[in-house]
């Protein structure tokens, strides 16, 4: 691991730098608090060995700043005026251990010895999170489909690189679980995997989301706090929806996707953040350049491998991933389900899947909860797949055979493919943005 000693005594920064080194460890030591932030801010470490006292200087204050800045740093108190006071107080500001003085290297090796333990269990559920993941498919990616196969391979590829991904395909198609997959088969696999949502939120708290902030830079910012950039370090940090992104955060994002360099609201001190970037969406980015919404230079630095997923309606494999479903569904609900009858294979194959992958998965967990017979019939699917549903493209006529649900997604659905942004087009309908945004998710647009 790297080890960072914050020690104003220059024997016990010699002794225990010694110490951990022959432990094949690497260390940095420093005898100030601002030079450990220094130091911090421009390498990410694993764990910091913080003296309480430093001079005139507080261990405990500079342990919350240290904190503040890395998230997933063990800092460690040392200190020759031990009680359990101190103990208490160092834990509640988020220390990890307490090492009192004088201490042996026998007290040092165990104390971080524990420190990799944890982070191995942490590893360890992170990797069992994500084999439950991969065992509820949300979105599977597997299937029989040549295109599948080709994205797949594509996606390993890239994986191994520390190039930015930008992932693009209809909602529901998989492009998160998608993203996850690269992040899984890269070297960072051991690294935190960290979302943001760009549509969630408005661009100032969104900024803060993303770049952290500092006590008082708005109103109720009453401490520091880290932004997901910095929650990610060692690992991805994948922006979810990027097309929504507000123009006033484009060029800060433009300019960390460049030198990996970035601010906290409020504050002028320039942060490192050892990151890789991965981006989705479902819109047009090329068109957004043309009409302004989007910069064009980050749809460049964004765009280094392209890797676009194909919606449901395209893919051959729709019947094999229906039954792949129903059997898992089955097993998870202890039900009997051997398959489908022929018209409900007919009309899984002629449903147009507006909502992909995301919409399958949500109708086969119905179908598992309610069927009554092994065989699954026409009439255990929901009625806008039993029924013909209209084929995407055709016109919608006020007044003809479809469903007042069918007229609001074609209706909404033309709506956006014109606005100029998400707000425009819930201005247009009449709605509020995060209705429009609740909308897009139930119909999978």
């Amino acid at each position: 691991m790297r080890i960072l000693i914050i020690d104003d005594e220059p024997n016990i920064r010699r002794t225990l730098r010694l110490t951990l080194e022959a432990g094949g460890h690497g260390v940095d030591d420093v005898e100030t608090a601002t030079g450990a932030i220094e130091l911090a801010s421009l390498s990410p470490y694993d764990v910091a060995l913080v003296d309480l006292r430093l001079g005139n200087e507080s261990g405990l204050d500079l342990l919350e700043t240290l904190l503040a800045q890395s998230p997933r740093l063990a800092a460690v108190i040392m200190t020759a005026h031990a009680s359990i006071d101190t103990a208490v107080e160092a834990m509640r500001r988020g220390a990890f251990d307490y090492l009192p003085k004088p201490f042996t290297p026998a007290q040092v090796r165990a104390v971080i010895e524990r420190v990799a333990r944890v982070r191995g269990l942490r590893d360890r559920v992170a990797d069992l999170e994500e084999q439950v993941r991969s065992e509820v498919p949300e979105a599977d990616l597997r299937g029989l489909d040549p295109k599948m196969h080709s994205v797949l391979a594509l996606a390993r590829r890239v994986a191994a690189s520390e190039a930015p991904v930008l992932i693009r395909g209809e909602n529901g198609t998989g492009k998160g679980v998608l993203s996850r997959a690269v992040h899984a088969w890269s070297r960072r696999a051991s690294g935190p995997f960290i979302t943001v949502s760009c549509p969630s939120l408005s661009a100032e708290l969104l900024e803060s989301d993303l770049f952290g902030h500092v006590r008082g830079a708005f109103t109720g910012a009453v401490r520091d706090a880290a932004g997901k950039v910095a929650v990610a370090e060692g690992g991805t940090l994948f922006l979810d929806e990027i097309g929504d992104l507000p123009p006033a955060l484009q060029p800060k994002l433009l300019r960390f996707l460049q030198s990996k360099k970035y601010e906290r609201v409020g504050e002028t001190k320039t942060r490192v953040a050892d990151v890789r970037l991965i981006a989705a969406t479902n819109r047009d980015l090329e068109a957004a350049v043309t009409t302004g919404q989007f910069r064009e230079d980050l749809l460049y630095r964004l765009n280094v491998v392209e890797v676009t997923l194909p919606p449901l309606r395209a893919r051959t494999d729709i019947l094999d991933l229906a039954e792949h479903l129903l059997s898992h569904f089955a097993r998870q609900t202890g039900r009997v389900l051997t398959g489908f009858t022929t018209e409900a294979r007919d009309a899984i194959t002629r449903h147009p899947w507006p909502g992909n992958l995301r919409e399958l998965r949500n109708a086969i967990e119905r179908v598992a909860i309610l069927a009554e017979d092994p065989v699954v019939g026409l009439s255990d699917l929901p009625e806008r797949i039993a029924t013909r549903r209209i084929a995407v493209g055709s016109p919608v006529q006020v007044g003809g055979a479809v469903s007042l649900e069918e007229l609001e997604i074609e209706h909404i659905r033309r709506i956006l493919a014109t606005a100029l942004s998400r707000e425009d087009a819930a201005r247009t309908l009449g709605i509020d943005p995060s209705t429009l945004y609740r909308k897009r998710k139930q119909f999978g647009l």
